[in-house]
């Protein structure tokens, strides 16, 4: 079995940073990339950001682009989200994902498997 656990969630002023890591353990598995999703109250889990896990190349969210850094540390079997210039309307779960497949990578439905999720909140 695969688990992927997140941490570093928490509560922010607007304005703030956080960084979120997300750490991947159990079975080997081939994954083609690493996800950040985010889920608000009442609405759909949405994409944030994704990084190829053996090239590094990544794709942001156009609402989160120039504010949030993901990154990889394959090493440590770990992906990181950095967030800054934080907004309120940036509130929710935030779970991490892995992808064995490279289909459509910004939709939940192409990713394996998933974290149990870190909330963020940023205060106005």
């Amino acid at each position: 079995q695969v688990q992927l656990v997140e941490s570093g969630g928490g509560l922010v002023q607007a304005g703030g940073s956080l960084r979120l890591s997300c750490a991947a353990s159990g079975r080997t598995f081939t994954r083609y990339a690493m996800g950040w999703f985010r889920q608000a109250p009442g609405k759909e889990r949405e994409f944030v950001a994704l990084i190829n896990w053996s090239a590094g190349s990544t794709y942001y969210a156009a609402s989160v682009k120039g504010r949030f850094t993901i990154s990889r540390a394959i090493s440590k079997n770990t992906v990181n989200l950095q967030m800054s210039s934080l907004k309120p309307e940036d509130t929710a779960v935030y779970y991490c994902a892995a992808a064995t497949g490279s289909i459509n990578l910004v939709r939940p439905d192409a990713y394996d498997y998933w974290g149990q999720g870190t909330q963020v909140t940023v205060s106005s």
